[in-house]
């Protein structure tokens, strides 16, 4: 079912997923000021790997702290549509919060991706904010506030200020994660439920899992890379392709809280996400959920408690079958970072090997940029490249390829036998 609705938008399309006005948005990364972050992680370094990548739209990421934000003032110039530009990239202004308070006995930690209309806007939020958390200790500040509060002082200073829970299901820090989250948006949310219209998937999860839950029916799916450096393969893993009228911050804002311009998402394979099913990392053990729950969550090997993945923490909360396809959501495409296709199927240790690059720099010669190649480009041509990346590719658009699933903090792995 799902394939099928791929196979017909790509029919659609005349094999053309991604047209030339579309807005390819990623937006949720961080600066050089997050902890774990490349200190390389400046805007020259993210407008250059975005043009290379084929993102035209980005956010700023960490907008709550001052030295950033001093940055993006002196850095970026305002642009037709309430955006902002550098180097031919549109910016939009957004953070990443972490909210930890207690709800009934249980503490919770909640990130939160925050979408801003102006750099003015931030500065306003910032000093609201302050008395919560230290906000210069990290570039994605903890706030000592509840989810709803957040959503709450973010709208008294402009209602177009627009709060999406991150990476929804990972373990740690989410929405719905099996450590320290909630079974809602509601039971998180509280009375400012409705003022959350957006929900962002995280690696782990792709929107297939999240049909499963019919109460997330009324959200949007948001697909972002949440990325800690400009690295290829981090930078634009996820995306989201938007068809608006305009690139405008109101169109934007339109389309996060409808779904109207909304064209599709990005998707790595859910395996390849750190977190999709149940382990233990340190015994090396991974298993599905039916595996998990017949151990009662605990590892097999040294009798300590699982990671519950996010595989399984969406069967506990599922009431539908997966396959099921609500009406009126847009479709979905698979795509891995095509350094991390071609570093496998050249058996390299490196991203950046001179056999890697030179294969890269020629597609991108060829093509334009990474995501011409992954979605637009012909099968045959992509042959005259390398016919073992040629054909994953074709599997990631038929969504037929195989990944050894992530577990408790590991990546997961391209399965694939380069010999057939």
């Amino acid at each position: 079912m799902v394939q099928k609705r791929l196979d017909d938008f790509f029919e659609m399309k005349e094999k053309r997923l991604l047209e030339k006005d579309d807005l390819i948005a990623d937006l949720h990364l961080h600066s050089k000021y997050s902890g774990a972050t490349s200190k390389s992680m400046d805007l020259k370094s993210i407008a250059q790997a975005a043009k290379i990548k084929g993102l035209n739209l980005i956010g700023t990421g960490d907008c709550l702290h001052a030295k950033w934000l001093s940055e993006l003032k002196t850095t970026l110039k305002p642009s037709d549509g309430e955006f902002y530009e550098y180097n031919g990239i549109l910016f939009v202004v957004s953070g990443e919060v972490n909210t930890i308070f207690s709800d009934e006995g249980k503490l919770h930690k909640i990130h939160n991706l925050i979408i801003v209309p102006s750099l003015e806007k931030a500065d306003e939020m910032s000093k609201k904010l302050a008395k919560y958390g230290d906000l210069l200790s990290d570039g994605r500040p903890t706030l000592y506030m509840s989810a709803a509060e957040l959503v709450e002082e973010a709208t008294s200073i402009d209602n177009d200020i627009e709060i999406i829970p991150a990476h929804i299901w990972t373990p740690w820090f989410s929405l719905f994660g099996a450590n320290s989250g909630f079974d809602s948006v509601e039971e998180c949310f509280k009375d400012k439920s409705s003022k959350i219209h957006s929900l962002e998937t995280g690696l782990s999860s792709d929107p297939e899992m999240n049909w499963m839950i019919s109460r997330l029916d009324r959200f949007n799916l948001l697909s972002n890379s949440d990325a800690h450096s400009h690295h290829l393969w981090r930078i634009g893993r996820e995306a989201n392709v938007l068809r608006v009228m305009q690139p405008t911050f109101k169109m934007l804002i339109k389309a996060l809280r409808t779904g109207e311009g909304i064209k599709l998402t990005l998707e790595v394979p859910p395996e390849f996400g750190k977190y999709h099913w149940s382990g233990h990392r340190n015994c090396k053990v991974a298993l599905s959920p039916e595996e998990a729950m017949k151990a009662s969550n605990i590892c097999p090997k040294c009798g300590k408690k699982l990671t519950i993945g996010v595989e399984q923490r969406v069967y506990m909360l599922a009431d539908r079958k997966k396959g099921f396809i609500p009406p009126n959501k847009p479709p979905f495409v698979k795509v891995l970072p095509l350094q991390e296709i071609l570093k496998f199927i050249l058996g390299s240790n490196s991203y950046t090997s001179k056999n890697v690059m030179r294969i890269y720099d020629s597609l991108i010669e060829r093509y334009g940029n990474e995501y011409e190649v992954l979605l637009n480009a012909p099968i045959n041509e992509i042959k005259s490249f390398n016919k073992e990346l040629a054909l994953i590719i074709e599997q990631l658009r038929q969504n037929k390829v195989k990944i050894k699933p992530g577990y408790d903090g590991v990546y997961g792995e391209l399965e694939f036998n380069i010999s057939n």
